[in-house]
């Protein structure tokens, strides 16, 4: 009988090495429970649920960790680009790269949500409105996530308001990537109303300055009073997908004060380019 039983299977198996498969098939696998992975997803979940910059001793705090442990699992995790850290304040935030290991999963609207706590950091660093737009079809933006001010005299933008594609410091920005002509592109800006009166050719100049350094502005020239801030962010194809916007009151800001809130948002713009597209 073991003889046809072997012969059937081509090859003769030790009994021993079958009844060591036999039982590893019927003892579950023994669970390792890694603390450090453990804490590094708590603090995440920690980021995520706050909503906004968080200090190491509130976290640590919160969640019973050793204050030093905490500091080098968010060090750890600032290095991996799933957490950001704000020099100036201190402070701890749900990282781009975070989203980006998610991105497939996500709806736009959750994708939004994600950039949010950039765009919070700004608005309470600066005290001013940040603002997200989306192009929307050929010659139109929409307000898609505002985030305002801390201060007591601020500006609020409402929700889903839609404007021309080459309104304010959004059009310098947009311009250059929309595949039009210059001949076009004056044929659309004549169709605008602009508070303060502006000639194509400097709105033109402040185009070509955008596109060189990244970020653009607009002083007063679309609502009188009212001081906008505008950088790009890309998506995959090297299209403005979305522009990142801080608004203001007219003065707020000026010389090399209102050039670092460009830079800022500049840098936010390609952050962002990840999370949104």
């Amino acid at each position: 009988m073991a003889r046809s039983a072997a012969g059937k299977n081509g090859r003769h198996e030790p009994e021993g090495q079958a009844d060591a498969a036999a039982m590893s098939n019927d003892v579950p696998e023994k669970m390792v429970f890694v603390k450090p992975a453990a804490n590094a997803i708590r603090i995440l979940k920690f980021l995520v649920e706050a909503g906004g910059p968080t200090r190491s001793v509130t976290i640590s705090r919160s969640l019973g960790l050793n204050a030093s442990t905490c500091f080098n699992i968010l060090r750890t995790l600032v290095m991996e680009e799933v957490v950001e850290f704000d020099p100036v304040a201190k402070t701890y935030s749900v990282g781009v790269g975070l989203t980006t290991l998610v991105g497939s999963l996500l709806t736009e609207g959750q994708r939004i949500a994600a950039a949010t706590p950039q765009m919070r950091d700004l608005a309470d660093r600066y005290n001013i409105t940040v603002t997200l737009w989306k192009r929307l079809g050929v010659d139109k933006i929409v307000l898609v996530k505002g985030v305002p001010s801390p201060a007591n005299v601020r500006i609020e933008m409402a929700e889903g308001q839609r404007l021309p594609v080459l309104m304010a410091a959004t059009g310098r920005v947009m311009a250059p990537y929309l595949g039009w002509t210059r001949k076009e592109l004056k044929s659309g800006f004549n169709a605008l109303r602009w508070q303060t009166p502006l000639t194509f050719e400097a709105y033109w100049d402040e185009v070509e300055t955008a596109k060189a350094r990244g970020w653009a502005v607009d002083r007063g020239y679309f609502t009188r009073g009212v001081q906008t801030v505008a950088a790009p962010v890309f998506d995959r194809g090297g299209e403005v997908a979305f522009t990142i916007v801080g608004v203001m009151l007219q003065g707020q800001y000026e010389g090399e004060a209102l050039d670092e809130i460009g830079v800022a948002l500049h840098d936010a713009g390609q952050r962002l380019t990840s999370a949104l597209t």
